[in-house]
């Protein structure tokens, strides 16, 4: 074989950073080496894999192709390592959610997967939808569920459950009283949303479609419960997943307005790198996603 386990290692590594220091330092290994396995992979094959300005190298065309092979293939051999010295067939995952699901959702599924799977380490990132889907494609985590739709060559997009978004407000807004909000009192009304490129933001930008460039919006959040802090001190209505305002609701914190003529549903999913090695614990945690209550 004219290429090792390691050279790949760094390939991927110099891949990911666009610099062969940051990516010697992550494989704990000297520039000089990292550099010379870099050099000996691509003269062994007389092939160029990245493009290089000074310091900077950025993958090339062929980089990029070879790029998820060689990722799954590194990926395999670390699973066999792991079952031979560890002899189970679990290891760990990089789980990605975004914020609804990683603050309401992701806990349980988690707490189910470890006790089916003792000896397993999980680790959860939550970001909004964007950065969840850009972190799977670079391979830096196994499986993102996410509230957004997401088109890339690269990710598989698997349905997962269904969701809706709601409106809600305080209990002593004027808007509470009304049996249901029209287009001039969602136009005439402040707004606090979450940001763009969540995917609580895509749906509510889909739910109301023609009225946007007319909504008053005092405030974008990152975070869901800040959102609902803000509406009960009265600085507006807000828009959430029903996920997130239950609990809210049912202790009168918070109450749902009925919009009438827009649809608010939307679908969660999961999503995956086309060209990852699914392992037996991502096959594992797939499964317990979709049979989830």
């Amino acid at each position: 074989m004219k290429y090792t386990l390691r050279q790949l290692e760094v390939f991927l590594a110099v891949a990911h950073f666009d610099n062969i220091t940051r990516a010697a330092e992550s494989l704990s290994m000297s520039q000089s080496a990292a550099s010379g396995a870099l050099r000996d992979l691509e003269e062994q094959f007389d092939i160029q894999l990245f493009d290089r300005a000074g310091k900077r190298l950025k993958i090339n065309e062929l980089g990029r192709l070879l790029r998820p092979k060689a990722q799954a293939l590194l990926e395999r051999a670390q699973g066999l390592e792991l079952e031979m010295s560890q002899h189970q067939a679990v290891g760990q995952l990089k789980i990605g959610a975004t914020l609804t699901i990683g603050n309401y959702l992701a806990v349980t599924l988690m707490a189910r997967y470890m006790k089916e799977n003792p000896k397993a380490k999980l680790d959860l990132q939550v970001a909004n939808t964007s950065a969840i889907a850009a972190r799977v494609e670079n391979f830096e985590l196994d499986v993102g569920l996410i509230e957004g739709e997401i088109q890339h060559p690269d990710l598989e997009v698997l349905p997962w459950r269904s969701d809706e978004l709601i409106v809600f407000c305080a209990p002593d807004n004027p808007l509470a009283k009304k049996a249901q909000l029209s287009d001039a009192d969602l136009q005439a009304a402040p707004w606090v949303l979450r940001e763009s490129g969540s995917g609580t933001r895509q749906a509510f930008d889909w739910a109301l479609h023609g009225l946007l460039s007319n909504l008053n919006i005092v405030l974008e959040l990152e975070q869901t419960d800040a959102i609902k802090r803000a509406v009960s001190e009265g600085l507006g209505i807000g828009c959430l997943s029903h996920i997130a305002l239950h609990e809210s609701f049912e202790r009168g914190d918070l109450v749902p307005l009925n919009v009438t003529g827009r649809d608010f549903k939307r679908q969660l999913y999961l999503i995956i790198n086309r060209h990852k090695y699914r392992s037996e614990g991502i096959h594992r945690w797939l499964e317990l996603c979709q049979h989830a209550p």
